[in-house]
């Protein structure tokens, strides 16, 4: 039962991690960067930000030993993220320490795949379970406007390609809807999953800092862009692959992919949530929006046990968002998605 208005949510201990609504915590995303090599418009501003300093970084062994903390306290998936993870030197690695913590079920990475074609077996061979990309066009030349980068379309498709290969499953594909700059490509993504066997995922822009102008004024909802597939043809609800994320999947009849819907914005699902994020300076947050977060680095570089702050930071997880379009209000300052993790 959740906490009356006034009382503070009482986490059970010990006891698998769950918040102080009765949610069951089994998903940690670890951002390992805050770097990224594209400069997607909703994401980041051009500029960049500026950067966490080397020292500032955990280290995969400090990730490591957060995980291995987690993992008995009933941690069972991983996403690692970032900024771009591909852009930190020797992921193999980590991904090799965190796939040998006992525990661990399930270990994924999100990415937009302008290096994945060059790690992709590697990442394999060490432990990775599946991946997810992010492609915003099916046309060359907007992905690239999206991105701010030359070239990046190519190099993402082959990184398409090379999950396919490696037998990443399932493979799921993000799309940030904005008005003006892909959603006349609504059917052209649905399409796709018709014919492999891809989980093309819409998703809502969320408002930061750095993407007022397209949170107010671009932003599509995934009810209009459910709408528009169903010009296609019949869609049926189904369960979706398997995953941790909140999205609602749908499928054309006999098709190998599946549609899905990530509505933030228009349809509030915290209810549902299950994770906790670490940023790549070390901070356990409980929510991707807000002020909240433990500072896990200081611990573990203090030789202080990491439980205790897991179970507050468990404890002071809130209900829900507080996101408005075209405001930032509720974002606790968040510049970029990168900053924690996404």
């Amino acid at each position: 039962m959740p906490p009356r208005e006034g009382e503070l949510p009482v986490v059970p201990d010990p006891a698998p991690m769950v918040d102080g609504f009765g949610r069951r915590i089994e998903y940690l995303r670890i951002s390992v960067t805050d770097k990224c090599n594209l400069r997607c418009v909703y994401c980041m501003p051009l500029e960049g930000l500026p950067w966490l300093k080397r020292d500032q970084l955990l280290s995969y062994e400090e990730i490591r030993r957060i995980v291995a903390a987690m993992a008995p306290m009933g941690l069972r998936r991983i996403r690692i993220t970032g900024g771009e993870p591909l852009v930190r030197r020797d992921l193999p690695d980590l991904v090799a320490m965190l796939s040998a913590i006992p525990g661990i079920e399930d270990l994924a990475l999100t990415t937009n795949a302008v290096l994945l074609g060059d790690q992709a077996e590697a990442l394999r061979d060490a432990g990775l379970t599946r991946v997810n990309v992010s492609l915003d066009s099916l046309r060359p030349e907007r992905v690239d406007a999206i991105a701010r980068r030359p070239d990046s379309f190519p190099r993402i498709m082959d990184g398409l390609d090379a999950a396919e290969r490696m037998g990443f499953q399932p493979l799921k594909v993000n799309v940030v809807l904005m008005r003006g700059h892909n959603d006349d490509e609504i059917h052209d993504f649905a399409a796709i999953t018709r014919d492999r066997p891809w989980h093309v995922r819409f998703i809502e822009v969320m408002p930061t800092t750095a993407n007022l102008d397209i949170s107010a004024n671009q932003f599509v909802s995934c009810r209009e862009a459910l709408d528009r597939v169903r010009e296609l043809g019949q869609l049926e609800p189904v369960e979706g692959p398997a995953g941790n994320g909140p999205a609602t999947y749908y499928r054309f009849p006999g098709a190998p992919g599946t549609v899905g819907v990530i509505t933030p914005m228009s349809h509030n699902f915290c209810d549902r949530c299950n994770r906790l994020r670490l940023t790549a300076d070390g901070q356990l947050r409980p929510c991707l929006f807000g002020e909240l977060q433990t500072d896990l680095r200081a611990l573990l570089r203090a030789g202080k046990p990491l439980e205790p702050a897991i179970r507050e930071t468990l404890r002071i997880k809130p209900e829900r968002h507080d996101l408005v379009p075209g405001s930032d209000a509720g974002s606790g300052g968040l510049v970029a998605l990168s900053q924690t993790g996404g």
